[in-house]
């Protein structure tokens, strides 16, 4: 099958108030903006440039209302230092009903739109994905 994603969408009534947050989140670039359109891509000759999905955020006249049906989880190197970095730039804590056992913090971006920060990777975990400098995927 020849087909991948291009973009993951992001309604907004006021698209700059997310991408301005995920801008600086994710240190991406913004390629393409109109007054109710903009693009957020990975860093030119970054790992993921051409490879992760553009953030496209379009601007629609409804506002959120519910729990997202899609949302990001991002895999940051320190849970605990990145959830502050990102409150810090906007996001707050909310509840989904995950409850108080889980191992990925649910935050919202100014615009209210959830995502989760995952736990960081074991060292096992990272060398069963060849991620450990000097050590092979194991099969």
């Amino acid at each position: 099958m020849n087909l991948r994603i291009q973009a993951v969408c992001i309604d907004s009534t006021n698209p700059k108030v997310p991408a301005d947050f995920w801008e600086k989140a994710l240190g991406w670039r913004r390629t393409y903006e109109v007054e109710d359109e903009i693009v957020l891509e990975p860093p030119a000759g970054s790992p993921e440039d051409g490879v992760s999905p553009d953030l496209l955020f379009l601007k629609v006249p409804e506002r959120k209302e519910i729990k997202n049906r899609l949302h990001l989880d991002l895999r940051p190197e320190d849970q605990a230092a990145e959830v502050k970095r990102l409150e810090d730039l906007g996001a707050r804590r909310v509840s989904v009903g995950q409850g108080d056992d889980v191992t990925w913090v649910v935050l919202a971006d100014p615009d209210g739109n959830e995502f989760c920060i995952l736990r960081a990777l074991r060292t096992e975990e990272l060398e069963a994905q060849g991620l450990v400098p000097g050590v092979e995927a194991k099969p």
